[in-house]
């Protein structure tokens, strides 16, 4: 029985890449991909795959929240992190979102291939490209301030799509909530982190991995 693979990431050539590299590998199939994760999170609860290969820097809802967001809804789907950013936080939240598994993206095609087959028998699986250090600090390093331990769930879905640049009428759209909602978690959000304008929340979203750099 085939490997049902789910593939997330905001570059169309990413994802086509690997699903053309995919279909000769025996037993592994890319059932779906996806391209923000808003809508991963739909496709994974229309298709239950088996793994998700996830990009962390996704617009609407970044890797880390949707990760969070699947395995607290489908545990027995494993999340692979596949990312350019091999900074100990990201790995770090990866994993404590409920991810099995953290990959760079320059990475051989063997190894995500290898990675992926780790998971699915219940194993764990760091790149050894992160290096030693990564994986020391992830396992001894104590818990850091940062968005993750700062702000709601929600806080953070708020505070991406408002740096990303949409208006409080479309947050509360995308997420099912007033617009005077989104307003209240804004304020809290700035309360919280002692920020009175965009600019300092958008710098602060990309530091912390809530949102990507524009190109």
């Amino acid at each position: 029985m085939n490997i049902k693979v789910v593939l997330a990431d905001d570059h169309a050539i990413v994802r086509h890449g690997l699903s053309r590299a995919f279909q000769q590998e025996k037993g592994l199939e890319v059932v779906g991909q996806a391209q923000d994760g808003l809508s991963l999170v739909k496709l994974v609860e229309e298709l239950s795959p088996d793994v998700v290969v996830m990009d962390i820097s996704m617009p609407d809802l970044n890797g880390i929240e949707a990760t969070r967001r699947i395995t607290a809804a489908h545990p027995k789907i494993k999340v692979i992190g596949l990312s350019m950013h091999s900074s100990d936080k990201y790995v770090r939240e990866m994993f404590k979102a409920g991810a099995c598994g953290y990959l760079l993206k320059d990475c051989p095609f063997d190894e995500l291939v290898e990675a992926i087959r780790i998971v699915v028998n219940g194993k764990k699986y760091i790149s050894p490209s992160i290096g030693d250090t990564i994986i020391k600090d992830y396992l001894t390093k104590p818990d850091q301030e940062s968005a993750f331990s700062i702000l709601s769930a929600r806080e953070r879905e708020v505070l991406q799509l408002l740096v990303e640049g949409h208006t409080t009428k479309q947050v509360g759209q995308r997420l099912g909530i007033s617009p005077k909602t989104v307003e209240v978690h804004r304020t809290n959000i700035m309360e919280k982190l002692k920020m009175d304008n965009i600019a300092q929340l958008t710098k602060y979203a990309i530091q912390e991995g809530l949102t990507a750099p524009e190109p």
